[in-house]
């Protein structure tokens, strides 16, 4: 709120919620803000978690009444983590940190909620610590990969693209899975040094397809964190110097949340990127926000369509009936058209039906080394001329 609204109405926020704390608390309780946007109440004399839990969704209730402020109505939510003397911790500290844990699993269950301290989340919350340790390390060391999955024409199943994917192996050799790490190195802010080197080896192996005749464009992810970061365009615009790639063999792929975080911000990046030949995807497309001014205010070049659709299409008429209205969506604006997630044959049949042009899944390949995805490109395609403006994708 401060950034978008100004500290005034940031310290009224806070102003209010000490209100509000203050006055659903008992006189025996003590309530201290400790700093940004969190408070703790030390509440004396409880008989039981039933008090406890009622006196938590006291506060939910109380964050949860809209402010007025200057005119703006401001909708709150609050998470509350809570811990308890002697159960939980015999000292100060250890009782404060417990509270801080539960606090953080609430948050991690989705907000506007209230969790008690558990065995369970001092385990969750040490292997956190413990990943977040190993992934450090994992920088440092260059243990970080690079995989590569192919896209396909769905009409003559040749590679026309190929998306760059992160993947991380543990001290046996064994792939850890990215839902386990991602979010985690979102929220620490590790994604924007594993995303700079996502980028970094994307172009660098893409620019070596290139000199072997392999023309191809790739697409890399792009979390929000990253995208937001002061120094993304620039890091960007260093990487495609220093591997010799064109920009518009390049593809970033974008959440439809990145669309929603700071609009001018956004479209100023946006437009800087696609100046310089840079291609835009939005990723998930039809999971999020979906708000369809954002096609029309954004310089868009692609959608990709959730394979969460995908899997369900041919027994669920609402996710065939999604797909179809975002092809044709894709169709009106001249924007290309990607499926993700494609499986099996019937799907990849359904999609060519619907005129969908892109298939990206297991049928056709898994994310591949680098090594591997070369040698499956020599051995299925032959190189032709750069992308142009109605042919964005090679084809073989």
């Amino acid at each position: 709120m401060n950034d978008s609204l100004g500290h005034s109405i940031g310290d009224a926020i806070l102003r209010e919620t000490a209100t509000r704390l203050l006055n659903a608390s008992r006189a025996l309780d003590t309530v201290s803000r400790q700093g940004g946007d969190e408070f703790t109440i030390l509440l004396l004399d409880v008989s039981s978690f039933e008090v406890v839990a009622s006196f938590a969704n006291r506060i939910l209730a109380e964050i949860a009444v809209p402010f007025s402020l200057e005119g703006y109505r401001y909708d709150l939510c609050a998470s509350i983590g809570i811990s308890l003397f002697p159960d939980d911790s015999e000292n100060v500290e250890s009782l404060y940190r417990h509270a801080g844990a539960a606090m953080h699993q609430a948050k991690l269950e989705g907000r506007n909620r209230f969790r008690f301290f558990s065995s369970d989340i001092d385990s969750s919350i040490r292997h956190r610590h413990f990943l977040e340790q190993q992934m450090r390390s994992a920088l440092e060391d260059g243990i970080f990969e690079v995989f590569y999955q192919p896209k396909v024409d769905s009409k003559s199943a040749s590679i026309v693209g190929m998306e760059a994917l992160v993947r991380w192996r543990d001290a046996n050799g064994c792939l850890i899975s990215p839902m386990d790490f991602i979010p985690l190195a979102e929220e620490t802010g590790l994604i924007i040094p594993i995303g700079k080197f996502v980028l970094q080896k994307a172009c660098h192996d893409t620019q070596e397809l290139i000199k072997e005749g392999r023309q191809l464009v790739v697409s890399v992810n792009i979390s929000t964190v990253q995208f937001l970061h002061e120094s993304f365009l620039q890091m960007v615009n260093n990487t495609l110097l220093e591997s010799g790639l064109r920009p518009e063999f390049l593809e970033l792929e974008i959440t439809e949340g990145v669309l929603a975080k700071d609009i001018s911000h956004t479209q100023h990046i946006l437009s800087s990127l696609r100046e310089r030949g840079i291609r835009i995807a939005i990723d998930d497309f039809g999971t999020g926000y979906s708000n369809l001014a954002y096609l029309k205010r954004f310089p868009i070049d692609v959608l990709k369509i959730d394979k969460s659709f995908v899997h369900e299409m041919l027994f669920n008429k609402s996710d065939i009936a999604i797909i179809e209205a975002i092809i044709n969506l894709a169709q009106a604006l001249d924007l290309e058209l990607v499926a993700e997630g494609v499986e099996t044959q019937e799907q990849a049949n359904s999609l060519r039906s619907l005129n969908c042009q892109i298939l990206q899944g297991y049928l056709f390949s898994r994310p591949l080394p680098f090594i591997e995805f070369r040698d499956l490109l020599w051995e299925t395609t032959t190189s032709i001329e750069a992308p142009g403006k109605h042919s964005r994708y090679w084809r073989g």
